[in-house]
Order: structure tokens, then C-alpha cells, then sequence
């Protein structure tokens, strides 16, 4: 949910989110709510709705007698029964309290309120206008559920269906989660609309959006013979600016359901409502969006997944609904453009990665900007599922994903981290509580630096030396992980995996050729800081006087080649005979630093030449001295 994305979605911020501490409204944990069904009638003139409510309440072991509903102390209730009987009830600092006058497994509920929504957090339930047309919407996330409808206000508790009508003015569309099963043209100007929900489903994701739409409807085709709805409502002015994006939804929705298995509401429809909010809300199978960049629709699209399938089972998780869905806007881009897309998505959000503070894991939920940080819960939760694709390969990585949201402990239920990190264990045989630890309830990421030596073990055989080394840190004090180094030689490129789970390590590895260079983590699969031995990429030729000089036996000659070239470096004394060929060997680009040893030469004037194939001729003078 609510990410803003300007330039194909390489720019994310959040928006909407309010920084200011809310009370957390705690649900009854001794009752489950099975059924909701939610009947508005919403006058747009005056602002507000009449409203009847019926649920379906399961007491629990912990039920004692009495329990209570989440409800906005704004909203005023009319009346409360139990089945076909009133019952007494009181309504106060959010909540109803019930105390029904019989013991039952069950207590079906219909309570009749009124009022005007009060919004809180990110709008709730909000009365607004396009162009001096009225739009009437609801985005719940996290806690706003109970500012429109009596709920148990748990992102947990998710009922098994739900119904919602809603009964507008003529000349508007309402719409809502599921199937649309009747339309009912009222003798009094309004027009009633009842969808059905038969998946289940969590409070905030129950949703409504009222308006003047352009209906236009494609259709995903899952099978040779089989297809499912994909419906768009948009307001009629913005209809041919978005009319190309929400086009591709079809094909989004294949790839996601090759990557992950078939979309997981096929019985029913998928579509986007348009309401005023920079961003999107992916309420269940009708996503509620205001922006309608490619990058907005396969993130809201992809938590129906991630989010809606499998949701998390309190906001403290909240990465594994936001880190998965951005992750996934850089699967999309992959799948459509190519490796190099999927490439830069990445870095951005690492460089946004690198800005969080605290913990993947949010401790204090009773912030909406805690729980929504991007740079934290969106763009680090992304990466840490980059560095764990890096880490397990494709294949692997690909079959925990689609073994997490089919499992039977977690589909259409909820999860926590630990959950998704069994799924991942399991399914590779690889134990990764390291991981997990330091990534999702560590702060921070690693900064590295390398220094390497070499010695010629003959036969253009080579032993490195390597040191990698860690900024200390708080938690964890430094990262165990397995990290690549790319090392150059003059025989050609080798990638080596080393695990380093030490501050301060030190490895040792034979190549082939001389090494030219050696670059950390190649292709950027940790979020990191790095400093040392990495190729150094030149902007010129240029020959350098060598140092010490004068000198007394050894000294370096460093120069700069732009090209894979042949390259000579050679010694010559004062009378222009050639002494020492210091350097010949083809070369790719880079920076080079050449020993000359001149133990063997007598004292006196001296002078080198660069041949860099016929692109540069250079020389200076050296002077030995003994």
C-alpha cells in the first residue's frame, strides 16, 4: 500500500502516512468474527451514512460472558440485537460492549448506526470530489476499519465471507470486494449494489468506492477455456491517460501467477477503483488506486498474494506484505524489460535501503509512519528478498515463494517472519536463522573492505591472499553472509563465494593467471558499503613517474590503460640500449603498478618506455644509485 512512484517507479516515497502516535485499537481476543455483512446507504449531500451490520460472532475458550466490538465513539448506534431479539448494549471509547442474555456457540448480530465517518490515519472513509464530482472511498489500513463499521479490529481475525451493499444516487457505480451479484434500481433516485465476498478476509481490506466510473472490463484467460474478469473503474475524465497501463493488467497478472502459482481469488474477479490517493491500497480483488504508473499497478496487484492470500499476522511483520510487493514491482520490471531493469530498480532501492533506521521488524506500531516507513519496510524488506534470492539461486528462491503462499498453515490465513523462514528452510535444506536474525531484528548493513596479496606459484599458477573485513556494529556486530569477489587475472574472470562470519577473515584461494584486480560482491547482491582493492576503472593513459626515485634496488612504475591491449613496459639505459622488459603481456583496461627490481644494474641514469599497442607512447627517467 500508498507508495507514490514518478519516474517508472525508480523515485518512491510514502504518502498519507501520519507521524503522530494513535491508540491502538485491541480486539477482543475471546471471540472470532466468521461473517460481515455491511449495508450502507450513503447520502453525498450531507456526508453520511445509515448503516446496518450483521456478524456472525464464534465465542473462543477464553469467551466469559460478555465481549466487545471495535467502533468509532463518532459513529452513533440505533440499535443492537442477537438473532431476532434487542439486546442491551453499551457503546463507549470505541468500543460496544455485549452481553448476551443466553450462552450459544454463536451469536449472529445486526446493529443499525448512522453518522459521518471520522477518518483516521490514512482516511478511513473520506468524502471527496474529481472535477466537482462526488467520490466516496474507504482505505482502511491499518486500524481505520472501525471508523465505518463495527469490527473485531484485528488484522489476525479474518472472516471466512462478506457481503457489502451500497445503496447510492443515481449516476454512480458502487464498488466493493468479490462478485457483484445484484444491481437494484430504487423508486427514490438510488441505485443499490451488492457484491459478495466468498474468500476469506481481513477488516481492513474490506472496502467501498463510490462514483461516476467509466466501467470497462478485459478478462485474464487461465486456461484454454477458462477466464476471470478484470474490471476497471475509472473516473470518466482520466480514462484514456490510464487506459494503457491498466491494459497490461492481464499480462501482469500471468506472469505473477507463473512465479508464484495462480492468482488466489479466480473464483471471483481482480480490478482497480479509482479514488483520490496518490498511491494504491490493495483491497481484496479491487484495488483502490490513484496512481496508475506500471510500477503502482504490479505492487498493489502482487499483494493480492502478498497481503491478501497470506496477510501478515500483526504490523509489527508488516514487510512481509510491503517488502514483498516492492520486491515484486522489480520481478515485474524483469519480466518486461529485462535483467537491467530488474538491475537499477534494485539499486535504487538499496540507496533508499541504506536510509532506515531500526529494525525490519517494527517496534512501535502504534505509529502509522513506523509501520509504513519506506526506506524500511518497503525498500530494505525488498532487498532482504534480493540478497535471499542471491543467496538460494533462482530456482530455490523462486520455489520458497511459491511454497510460502500455498502453504496450508498460511494460505488465506496469516504468517510472521519465522513462518516465511520455516517455508524457506524447508524447502531448501538450508539453515538460515542467521539471516533472519540479522536482517529482519538487526539494524543497519555491513560496510567491507578488502585488501589482497599475491604470490606466483609457477606455471602462471597464482595464491591470493584476501582480507574482508567489517565496520563494527550494534545488533548484529557484524553480518554473516556469503559474499562474492570477482578476481581479474590475465587468464581471465573467476567469481568466488566466500562465507564470511567472522569480523576479521582472512581466505586463501589458488587462480589461474596473473591477478589484475579483485572486486567485492560483483554483482551487487548485499546491501553494503565497500572500500579497498576493486578495479579501478581509468579516464586517460597516463605513465607515472616511478617511486622511490631515486632508488636502491626496487621501485614501482604505476600506469593507466584505456583498452585490452598489448602492452610493453621496458627499460632502457642512457646510451638507448633496452635492459629490462619489465611489462609484455596483453592487458584490459585499468590501472597498473609495475615493479622493476635493478639489483643487476649499475648506478646511473635511466630511463623507461610505455607502449600501449600504437594508442600511447610514453617515458620518463629513473636514476639508480648504489
Amino acid at each position: 500500500m500508498r507508495k507514490i512512484f514518478l519516474i517508472l517507479l525508480l523515485f518512491i516515497v510514502t504518502a498519507g502516512t501520519s507521524k503522530a502516535s494513535i491508540n491502538i485499537p485491541y480486539p477482543d481476543s475471546s471471540i472470532t468474527v466468521q461473517y460481515y455483512l455491511i449495508d450502507l446507504k450513503v447520502n453525498i449531500p450531507l456526508q453520511q451514512i445509515q448503516c446496518r451490520a450483521d456478524l456472525k460472532v464464534k465465542p473462543l475458550a477464553s469467551y466469559a460472558g460478555i465481549f466487545f466490538l471495535n467502533f468509532s465513539s463518532s459513529m452513533s448506534v440505533d440499535s443492537l440485537g442477537i438473532e431476532s431479539n434487542y439486546a442491551s448494549y453499551s457503546h463507549n471509547a470505541d468500543r460496544i460492549y455485549i452481553a448476551p442474555s443466553v450462552a450459544a456457540d454463536e451469536y449472529n448480530l445486526h446493529i443499525y448506526y448512522h453518522g459521518t465517518p471520522v477518518p483516521t490515519g490514512s482516511g478511513s472513509f473520506e468524502f471527496s470530489n474529481h472535477g466537482g464530482v462526488p467520490v466516496v472511498w474507504s482505505l482502511s489500513e491499518p486500524y481505520g476499519s472501525q471508523d465505518w463499521f463495527p469490527c473485531k479490529n484485528s488484522i489476525t481475525d479474518k472472516a471466512d465471507s462478506s457481503l457489502v451493499k451500497i445503496t447510492c444516487p443515481e449516476g454512480n457505480t458502487g464498488v466493493s470486494n468479490g462478485l457483484l451479484i445484484s444491481t437494484v434500481h430504487n423508486n427514490d433516485g438510488t441505485v443499490s449494489y451488492l457484491w459478495k465476498n466468498s474468500y476469506p478476509v481481513s477488516v481492513y481490506l474490506i472496502s467501498v468506492a463510490i462514483s461516476n466510473y467509466n466501467y470497462t472490463v478485459q478478462y485474464y484467460r487461465y486456461a484454454k477455456n477458462d477466464s476471470m474478469p478484470v474490471q476497471h473503474y475509472i473516473y470518466p475524465e482520466d480514462y484514456e491517460t490510464v487506459r494503457q497501463n491498466i491494459n497490461e493488467t492481464p499480462y501482469y497478472l500471468s506472469v505473477f501467477s507463473g512465479m508464484f502459482t495462480q492468482y488466489p481469488f479466480l473464483r471471483e474477479k481482480y480490478g482497480h477503483a479509482e479514488i483520490n490517493f496518490n498511491g494504491g491500497m490493495e483491497h481484496q480483488t479491487i484495488t483502490s488506486l490513484g496512481n496508475f504508473s506500471e510500477g503502482v499497478i504490479a505492487h498493489e496487484l502482487s499483494h493480492q498474494w502478498f497481503g491478501d492470500k497470506v496477510t501478515c499476522r500483526d504490523w509489527h511483520h508488516i514487510w512481509l506484505n510491503e517488502g514483498f510487493a516492492s520486491y515484486c514491482e522489480a520481478l515485474m520490471m524483469q519480466a518486461q524489460y529485462g535483467d537491467s531493469a530488474y538491475h537499477s530498480i534494485m539499486t535504487m532501492k538499496m540507496n533508499s535501503a541504506k536510509k532506515a533506521t531500526g529494525s525490519v521488524y517494527v517496534r512501535d506500531v502504534s505509529s502509522i509512519s513506523e509501520i509504513f516507513n519506506n526506506n524500511r519496510s518497503y525498500s530494505k524488506g525488498a532487498v532482504i528478498l534480493h540478497m535471499l534470492r542471491g543467496i538460494l539461486g533462482d530456482s530455490l528462491f523462486f520455489r520458497c515463494l511459491r511454497n510460502y503462499v500455498n502453504d496450508t498453515a498460511l494460505a488465506y490465513k496469516t504468517a510472521v517472519t519465522e513462518d516465511f523462514q520455516r517455508v524457506c528452510e524447508s524447502t531448501s535444506g538450508s539453515n538460515l536463522k542467521y539471516f533472519f536474525d540479522e536482517w529482519i531484528y538487526g539494524e543497519n548493513y555491513p560496510a567491507y573492505t578488502i585488501s589482497y596479496s599475491y604470490v606466483d606459484a609457477g606455471n602462471n599458477n597464482y595464491q591470493v591472499y584476501l582480507n574482508l573485513s567489517q565496520k563494527v556494529n550494534t545488533n548484529p556486530s557484524y553480518f554473516t553472509m556469503p559474499v562474492q569477489v570477482l578476481v581479474k587475472s590475465d587468464y581471465g574472470d573467476t567469481i568466488i563465494t566466500l562465507l564470511n562470519f567472522q569480523q576479521e577473515q582472512n581466505y586463501s584461494f589458488g587462480i589461474k593467471g596473473k591477478p589484475v584486480s579483485i572486486e567485492l560482491d560483483p554483482d551487487n547482491l548485499i546491501l553494503k558499503d565497500k572500500k579497498g582493492d576493486e578495479p579501478r576503472i581509468p579516464v586517460q593513459y597516463y605513465l607515472k613517474q616511478n617511486y622511490p626515485n631515486p632508488f636502491n634496488p626496487v621501485t614501482t612504475i604505476e600506469y593507466s590503460i584505456l583498452h585490452y591491449e598489448p602492452v610493453k613496459l621496458i627499460v632502457y639505459d642512457a646510451r638507448g640500449r633496452q635492459i629490462k622488459i619489465v611489462v609484455n603481456q596483453n592487458q584490459p583496461p585499468g590501472i597498473y603498478k609495475a615493479i622493476f627490481n635493478a639489483e643487476n644494474y649499475a648506478s646511473g641514469v635511466y630511463f623507461y618506455i610505455l607502449y600501449a599497442n600504437d594508442n600511447f607512447i610514453d617515458s620518463k627517467k629513473l636514476v639508480i644509485i648504489k
